[in-house]
């Protein structure tokens, strides 16, 4: 029978379809036929004419033919093309609505892949913006030539064609300046750009970070081999042109891959890093630094996280996926003692000289997986109270889930990137644990990422 269903829809089939809500990746989803399907820029109550670009054994996908009920919250976007880049896709949605379409994705994930009583659960209003633009503190754009012109933007969607962003309404307008300024200094010197196809040229990305506290910028060359000519040239235009700059770095990368980095980095002038403060906090950082990308909302995620962690002073806290140490850091005060830990020696290294830095002198930072530490520590009589995650996108370990089954802390606070992967870890975890609440914290206004932090207590 599914089948049937399934070959009732066609390519290039029009049919009028009402959208319900949004998807976790911001299109519209209606059902045609029982069908799942996907309508990308569709908001929940248009009633639209949707044309099928695409089948699938489980949903299709369709295109917007034609729009015969408008929704109240559909606004103009801001960017001029907003169509075309496809890294924003929330942009024609009123933002105070995005914030509750955001909260829905977190109920549906639940309904999805838990078992849970999804209306016993205290799902709080999202955490917004003010100004919900220009907060990108980093800007990652691929660099290419049109008619002896220089362009830096991003890959349209779903395509290979270069788009060139003068001005992103999303991105720090300090970023925004610096990679307009470096492309025409490109543009000026007559550097060589990178060509994926002939793969022939050497400037491949320009990287422009900006400490949005500090006001300092960080610019790194990406280029395909190690000769950059013209070299001392560059730098010297930069400095003239740019003063906020405190680091300019060439990276190198002569892979043909999706990957921005290569392995090979230098730094040609001044420091290796610039400087960002969060609250009280100051961090170093380097090129290949994972930092967040909205430092405002990462002060109000992280102190969400201390709501949550309820430290009296007395707590054994483990901070998992440590990273750089930024938010055992931002318990300390409260901890008797820190312990975290990360797969990537570099970020122990810096999350070492973070706490030193800010003479936490409480905390323990250690290379490896929190799965294989924890119960090394149980075993020598070691016992943490509070376990805080924030791992990538894919998130938790099993074997680390099962671990903290085991090691029963009083409280667990997971940060999370992923709807999906942060309820299907909960579900796991709700045999021992009972979710207190889930608090959402938009961090990518305009986009369909949603933040969020859960308060998990042992039953």
């Amino acid at each position: 029978m599914k089948n049937d269903q399934t070959l009732k829809i066609n390519v290039k089939q029009t049919f009028p379809l009402t959208i319900k809500r949004l998807g976790i990746n911001g299109e519209g989803v209606g059902y045609f036929k029982k069908q799942v399907v996907f309508v990308p820029g569709a908001l929940p109550g248009e009633e639209i004419v949707a044309e099928v670009t695409n089948v699938h054994p489980k949903y299709a996908e369709a295109k917007i033919k034609k729009i015969r009920k408008i929704s109240k919250y559909r606004v103009k976007p801001l960017c001029p093309i907003y169509e075309e880049c496809g890294g924003c896709q929330l942009q024609h949605l009123r933002y105070d609505q995005q914030l509750k379409e955001k909260r829905d994705i977190i109920i549906q994930s639940l309904e999805r892949h838990t078992k849970l009583q999804v209306d016993q659960i205290e799902i709080r209003e999202t955490i917004g913006m003010e100004n919900p633009w220009g907060y990108r503190n980093k800007s990652q754009f691929q660099v290419g030539t049109k008619d002896g012109k220089v362009l830096a933007g991003l890959y349209g969607l779903n395509s290979h064609r270069l788009i060139n962003i003068e001005k992103c309404a999303v991105q720090h307008p300090l970023t925004s300046k610096a990679t307009e300024t470096v492309k025409s200094i490109l543009q000026d010197l007559k550097i060589p750009i990178y060509n994926e196809r002939s793969r022939k040229g050497i400037v491949r990305t320009i990287v422009a970070r900006a400490g949005v506290a500090t006001g300092e910028l960080q610019i790194v060359l990406i280029t395909s081999v190690k000769e950059l000519p013209k070299k001392e040239l560059i730098i010297q235009e930069i400095k003239k042109r740019l003063p906020e700059v405190k680091s300019i770095v060439q990276n190198i990368n002569g892979q043909k891959t999706s990957l921005i980095f290569g392995n090979e980095t230098e730094t040609l002038e001044g420091k290796d890093f610039i400087q960002e403060t969060l609250g009280d906090l100051s961090f170093e950082l380097s090129a290949r630094t994972f930092f967040q990308l909205n430092p405002e909302q990462t002060v109000k995620l992280y102190n969400e996280v201390k709501k949550a962690a309820a430290l009296t002073g007395q707590e054994k806290v483990v901070d998992a996926y440590c990273g750089v140490g930024t938010i055992g850091l931002w318990l300390a005060d409260g901890a008797s003692e820190i312990r975290g830990m990360d797969v990537i020696e570099e970020s122990i290294a810096d999350a070492k000289k973070n706490a030193a830095r800010h003479g936490v002198n409480h905390a323990t930072y250690v290379t490896g997986k929190a799965e294989e530490w924890l119960p090394k520590w149980l075993k020598n009589g070691w016992k943490p109270d509070v376990v805080v995650v924030d791992p990538p996108r894919t998130g938790c370990d099993d074997r680390f889930l099962q671990t903290v089954l085991k090691v029963k802390p009083q409280t667990f606070v997971y940060v999370s990137c992923n709807p999906s992967t942060l309820t299907k870890d909960i579900q796991t975890l709700s045999s021992k644990y009972h979710v207190e609440y889930i608090q959402p914290v938009d961090m990518f206004p305009q986009t369909a990422h949603v933040e969020a932090i859960a308060k998990l207590t042992l039953k």
